[in-house]
């Protein structure tokens, strides 16, 4: 960092990028988790892998629930297959949550 230049480096795959502090909203910190821990939240830009290595994860919910996670762009990354085989497979069952009684009780 150069405060009288106002300048920063940053290190992205050991390779140096100088910037400007002006420039400095340009930077975020990026972070991959899961399609699970990420439900109930949205981000600007998603990629989610979609392999055949990991069928028993390929469901229709799962998908619909990454796919719905993204603002502005979402990118399906891997084998047609593996979306074909996600958007088809419909295993999840009606979920007991006794969401109803409770939502009584709080009022």
């Amino acid at each position: 960092m150069n405060i009288e230049d106002s300048e920063l480096f940053i290190e992205f795959d050991g390779r140096e990028v100088l910037y400007a502090f002006n420039e400095l909203d340009e930077v975020s910190l990026a972070y991959a988790i899961s399609i699970h821990k990420s439900q109930g939240s949205e981000y600007p830009c998603v990629v989610i892998p979609m392999a055949m290595q990991h069928y028993m994860l390929l469901e229709r919910n799962l998908l619909y629930t990454g796919v719905t996670r993204g603002k502005q762009l979402v990118v399906l990354l891997g084998q047609h297959k593996a979306v074909t085989m996600a958007a088809r497979t419909v295993t999840s069952k009606q979920r007991l949550t006794n969401l109803q009684a409770r939502l009584k009780e709080a009022v």
